[in-house]
């Protein structure tokens, strides 16, 4: 079953942004990657075996500031 995951990143510019997306595309067995929210602060990760925690990790590592909201089933069908 696929997992929606949505994390807040604080993303001060245009290449902030681009970076967190590339993170979250080069994850394995992502499906779609996408920014949500009104300031475009919200990465939104859909995919199979994702590590979400990790993820937020990485995205601190590179990005700044991340913050893990929500982990739910997505149905694919």
């Amino acid at each position: 079953m696929a997992k929606k995951i949505l994390m807040s990143v604080n993303m001060r510019c245009q290449k902030c942004r681009s970076a967190a997306l590339k993170i979250g595309g080069q994850t394995t067995g992502v499906t779609f990657v996408g920014l949500e929210g009104e300031e475009k602060d919200q990465v939104v990760v859909i995919g199979e075996g994702i590590d979400a925690a990790g993820l937020v990790l990485r995205l601190r590592k590179k990005v700044g500031f991340a913050d893990l909201i929500s982990v739910t089933d997505v149905d694919t069908s």
